[in-house]
């Protein structure tokens, strides 16, 4: 099988409920909808809600950046791209991009480190095999294209 680089997972449109007093997308709705992202991503590699009930695990944010490049409007359709970027046993790290479906603008970035929590002791537990097989895949083929401009930021001020 052959696996997209980066995969195209989500698809979503900028809500009503979305837009501030700005007239555009509330930065808060910018992290709902790239955590649709996410849910998409999840499931692509195995981690749905299936395998976390029978194996009484789950996945927590341990840390994200969100960077707004362009503002979106009420109604705009939107396209996620999703690059994963590095993992081990225990976790993985990956990369959203939104644009803007019609257009083609990047909108937003978003850049999360996902934890696999074991629930029985709410600690970092290693992934199924299975799993980790599938990031495998998924990075051999990500690892082909490059590292997305602002992966790794690190958020502060220029001093003069």
């Amino acid at each position: 099988m052959t696996i997209p680089a980066p995969l195209s997972l989500h698809t979503d449109t900028v809500r009503p409920e979305w837009i501030d007093y700005n007239g555009h997308m509330n930065v808060a709705y910018y992290v709902l909808a790239f955590d649709f992202a996410t849910d998409a991503f999840l499931d692509y590699i195995g981690l749905d809600h299936d395998y976390k009930a029978k194996a009484n695990v789950t996945t927590f944010v341990g840390d994200m950046n969100v960077t707004y490049i362009r503002e979106v409007v009420e109604g705009a359709p939107l396209r996620f791209t999703t690059q994963l970027l590095e993992f081990d046993a225990k976790k993985f790290r990956y990369f959203h991009s939104m644009y803007h479906a019609e257009d083609g603008f990047l909108a937003a970035t978003n850049e999360l480190l996902s934890l696999h929590i074991d629930l029985a002791t709410r600690r970092v537990g290693a992934m199924a095999p299975e799993i980790l097989d599938r990031l495998q895949a998924i990075q051999d083929s990500h690892g082909t294209i490059a590292v997305p401009d602002g992966a790794g930021r690190v958020l502060g001020m220029r001093r003069k």
